[in-house]
């Protein structure tokens, strides 16, 4: 029997603020993939890399199982690989190369060579898959065990006689339920339980859909593309059942890019908890606007929703149009106000940068925090991805760095109204706001109610002089930055 060794290229040790954060998922692309193969008679294996911090680590393990394959299957449901940060390509040009010292056949699939392929083919990849790969997967170890040509596989990229062939994408699955359970039993779930140190609740990650019909001008989707198809919510509760009497596991992090779009399919997996009595919690991503649908937010809480991560992006609503987001700045208040009013809480994804944001624009936007008062937040500036109208616009502005090294880089790539310091600066004076924010809430609950004072509250309220008085100083350095022609581009 073949054997194939599955791997990725993302290192949660090698992405500092992400390890930080103590919240490390397995890399369910790569064992979905592997599930898939396993099904179609394959032998599999996997060496996750997510918890390690050393590419060399694989070395020992290509020496010892021989695989006749390598593949390095990036997990395409994780965002983080959708930014192609050069830590992780880095890692997987190595892995690359050890691979084929050993003799082994390497395969790659990820956002990053699927925009990329040439650079991973140079470095000695034998076949990139692009895009969604289940099945070009399975169809290129076919070929290749026959010694039967590439050239009749759809979805994939190769060298022949010192020429890239480029065969063209697949069209992605329709009927996600014709494929596999994940393979959950590839992964150590107990290190992931070690290895997380949130205050949250140790989560599994599960996927209910493929890809995002949304077209937010800046947003890639390399691997699963615009086309949105659905799990049946049938088929997502029997997961979650063999994963809570599995592995104990009652908490989840439902990764897709927007979640619960199909109608009526929040309350159909709803009933569906309800009559197998499985009691969970869980967090999504969504849009405002699509949560103000029908009964959404109540089919939502009742089955289990905890937090909800809602890109908002602008307090700015002509910088959302020019983003082609599709909502308003009212559905991101409405939505927050009745999530938060059920017990939900609410994080915004919050982007600074955007062509043709003004100090006005930012100024809304930081209103918007201190008026919808969020939960959380997590602060990014606008990142060119190839395949986006925002990279075509700005891709001639391109000339050094490309991409970031880690998620917190938060390099400016391209001109913006200001400069990176600029940006640096606003991300962490933004931050410093929210808290504020979050201890003025603080003290007003407990003037309200000093008997129902908690640690959380107490705790903010201890920190309120801190962030007000390091708030006022850094408003103060960005106005004078904001007037500095050295800090504009």
């Amino acid at each position: 029997m073949i054997d194939v060794l599955f791997s990725h290229s993302y290192y949660y040790q090698m992405d500092s603020k992400q390890w930080d954060t103590g919240m490390p998922y397995p890399p369910l692309g790569t064992i979905y993939a592997a599930g898939f193969l396993r099904e179609n008679n394959l032998k599999v294996n996997l060496f996750d890399v997510g918890l390690r911090n050393n590419p060399k680590e694989i070395m020992p393990v290509l020496k010892e199982s021989k695989p006749t394959f390598l593949v390095l299957y990036d997990d395409g449901f994780n965002y983080l690989t959708k930014m192609c940060l050069t830590n992780m390509r880095e890692a997987a040009f190595e892995m690359i190369q050890m691979a084929k010292s050993e003799g082994c056949k390497v395969i790659v699939s990820s956002s990053d060579s699927t925009d990329h392929f040439a650079q991973y083919l140079d470095k000695g990849a034998d076949v990139v898959l692009l895009g969604e790969g289940e099945i070009s997967l399975l169809e290129t170890i076919n070929k290749m065990i026959a010694n039967g040509s590439l050239e009749e596989v759809k979805g994939i990229a190769f060298a022949l006689k010192g020429e890239i062939k480029n065969n063209g994408r697949r069209s992605v699955i329709r009927e996600l339920d014709t494929l596999p359970q994940p393979a959950w039993d590839l992964i150590d779930v107990e290190a992931y339980k070690q290895a997380w140190t949130s205050r949250l609740p140790f989560a599994l990650n599960i996927a209910t859909t493929r890809g995002c019909p949304y077209k937010c001008n800046w947003c890639a989707k390399p691997i699963y593309g615009n086309r949105y198809n659905s799990r049946s919510p049938e088929r997502v509760v029997q997961e979650i059942k063999y994963l809570v009497e599995t592995y104990g596991v009652s908490n989840f992090w439902m990764c897709d890019d927007i979640f619960g779009l199909k109608p009526n399919w929040v309350q159909e997996f709803d009933l569906l908890l309800k009559k197998e009595s499985i009691k969970i919690g869980f967090k999504i991503q969504s849009r405002a606007d699509l949560l103000l649908k029908e009964n959404s937010i109540d089919a939502l809480v009742s089955s289990g929703l905890k937090e909800v991560w809602l890109g908002a992006e602008s307090g700015s609503q002509s910088i959302l149009d020019a983003m082609d987001k599709g909502t308003t700045i009212e559905q991101i208040e409405e939505s927050t106000r009745l999530l938060q009013r059920k017990g939900v809480r609410v994080a915004f994804f919050i982007q600074y940068g955007y062509l043709g944001e003004t100090k006005t624009d930012i100024n809304k936007t930081i209103d918007l925090i201190k008026r919808a008062k969020p939960d959380d937040i997590g602060i990014s500036v606008s990142y060119p991805l190839p395949g986006t109208k925002f990279y075509e616009t700005v891709k001639t502005q391109l000339t050094g760095k490309k991409n970031w090294t880690d998620s917190n880089d938060l390099a400016m790539m391209f001109s913006g109204t200001f400069n990176q310091e600029f940006y640096k600066k606003l991300h962490s004076y933004t931050h410093k706001i929210f808290q504020r924010t979050k201890g003025i809430q603080a003290v007003k609950k407990v003037f309200k109610n000093p008997l129902k004072a908690d640690r959380v509250q107490l705790k903010l309220i201890a920190k309120l002089p801190y962030y007000l008085i390091l708030g006022m100083k850094e408003e103060k350095e960005l106005a004078k930055m904001e007037n500095s022609n050295e800090n504009k581009f």
